[in-house]
């Protein structure tokens, strides 16, 4: 995951969700710019990038919801032939 907050705050994030996936931190936006992501005010759009072993971009979610995030990230894994563990 990318987040333009601060280390800090996304520590405090990962504790309190229990996030077992890493975290960069970008407050500086440079990598959501290089990737898109941020709208004209600088705000990141809350998209998912799926990334292939060999660093190939496989599909760009872009109509991200909260509310079925992990469903929809799960379903988008297994059309793309990821074995769940």
């Amino acid at each position: 995951m990318i987040s333009v907050d601060d280390a800090e705050t996304n520590a405090r994030f990962a504790k309190e969700h229990e996030a077992d996936f890493p975290i960069l931190s970008n407050p500086t936006k440079d990598v959501g710019n290089a990737y898109g992501v941020l709208s004209g005010m600088g705000m990141a759009r809350r998209w998912t990038f799926y990334i292939g072993t060999d660093g190939k971009i496989l599909k760009i979610d872009k109509a991200v919801s909260t509310g079925s995030a992990g469903e929809d990230l799960a379903r988008h894994l297994g059309e793309l032939g990821v074995k769940r563990k």
